[in-house]
């Protein structure tokens, strides 16, 4: 799977473990910054950039179980915010193993956002394997709802 992964100074650290820890399961991992700690960088380019790859492979006939996104910052909501401006994101705020887990089996979340000052890596690398090792359920319902949300955001 090809993984698009951003964050700002706040979530440097962990992205780089999780650069690590992905690259070692055998993922393709993307890299979209920052690619040198600053602590002035600001997260919104970098989530943009991560979300708007998600989307163009998307959009050239990739499933979400070929690819996804993680954005990662200090409390990831600012990220979480920022990947969901790009039209065709999903972005899931997952805290815990079940928030990783829901956002990828009820929403076909195609990307998660983590806080990296509120996990430690142990806990956020456990929840971004929960996310990429997840699949969507194909429920109608949840299918139902995605399209709905779709719709809206083409308006």
């Amino acid at each position: 799977m090809r993984i698009h992964i951003a964050a700002d100074h706040a979530g440097f650290e962990l992205k780089e473990a999780l650069i690590e820890h992905l690259t070692a399961a055998g993922h393709d991992v993307v890299n979209h910054g920052a690619l040198t700690y600053d602590p002035l960088d600001d997260y919104p380019s970098f989530c943009f950039a991560a979300g708007e790859a998600v989307v163009a492979e998307l959009a050239a006939g990739a499933t979400t179980a070929e690819v996804l996104g993680v954005v990662i910052g200090g409390s990831g909501n600012g990220e979480q915010i920022a990947a969901n401006k790009v039209r065709g994101v999903r972005a899931a705020l997952a805290w815990n193993l079940e928030t990783a887990k829901l956002g990828r089996q009820h929403n076909d979340a195609n990307v998660v956002a983590v806080g990296a000052r509120q996990h430690s890596v142990d806990e956020a690398t456990a929840i971004v394997t929960a996310f990429v090792e997840e699949a969507f359920s194909g429920d109608p319902r949840h299918q139902r709802r995605i399209d709905e949300v779709g719709a809206y955001e083409t308006r």
